[in-house]
């Protein structure tokens, strides 16, 4: 398997996945998750990120970020998070070895209807596992947080993810709503390789965008039609993530 590529520019919104070492189930058990979640709040007070989606199974995680400063302070908070509960799993275990797989990946997401897509998708996780029957019985997710149903210890920065999408915070909630109904009505929420595989995910200008500022580190790249017209992709070279 090839390494995941993380590559970063200031200012975007990046969707990351990383999964547990091998596929393993380490995340199985609610303390676990609890454990990831709360360092990801810390991480996200003292890092510049605002978070956007997030999503703990038990076996990987998603999190859809943005961050506009020069430095990457994304692989700092998720240091810290993946870190610090990878190192309380092996203490408490007696376990040696990786909790995580090498790498995780980061996609590049447009600030249109593909950040809209991209939350749904990752909210949808466990419903794609047959697990649950909507987000709002899986309590490690950011729909809990987007809907209200969580007041206390709230990670998901919502003035953030109304203002890309120019609607106030309680507008923004209904919109999600329409849209998690869509995508379970629709019955077609299977998992979707450009959301984990990509480089990028947006409209042909974004892409091209994309490319160029990476410069070199998109070098062989391609741009890739999706099935949907109106996206494409900056396709990696493998498959890094499945």
């Amino acid at each position: 398997m090839s390494r995941a590529k993380r590559h970063y520019l200031p200012g975007y919104i990046w969707h990351i996945t990383h999964r547990c070492h091998k596929g393993e189930f380490l995340l199985k058990f609610h303390r676990d998750r609890k454990k990831w979640l709360y360092w990801l709040y810390q991480a996200n007070q003292r890092f510049r990120v605002s978070i956007l989606n997030y999503i703990v199974t038990s076996n990987h995680i998603h999190l859809l970020v943005f961050c506009d400063c020069d430095k990457n302070d994304i692989a700092n908070a998720i240091h810290l998070a993946s870190g610090r509960t990878a190192w309380e799993y092996n203490k408490r275990k007696k376990r040696r070895g990786s909790f995580w797989e090498d790498r995780y990946h980061a996609t590049a997401v447009a600030a249109d209807n593909h950040l809209l897509n991209c939350m749904v998708y990752i909210d949808m996780n466990m419903i794609r596992a047959g697990v649950v029957k909507h987000p709002r019985q899986w309590p490690y997710c950011g729909y809990q947080e987007i809907s209200g149903n969580r007041q206390r210890y709230t990670i998901i920065d919502k003035e953030k993810w109304a203002n890309f999408f120019g609607e106030d915070i309680r507008a923004f909630k209904h919109t999600y709503d329409i849209w998690i109904e869509e995508y379970l009505n629709s019955k077609k929420y299977q998992r979707e390789s450009r959301w984990t595989e990509s480089i990028a995910v947006g409209e042909e200008d974004f892409i091209e965008k994309i490319q160029s500022k990476l410069g070199e580190k998109a070098k062989g790249r391609k741009i890739l039609k999706s099935k949907d017209k109106d996206s494409y992709e900056l396709r990696e070279a493998g498959s890094p993530y499945s």
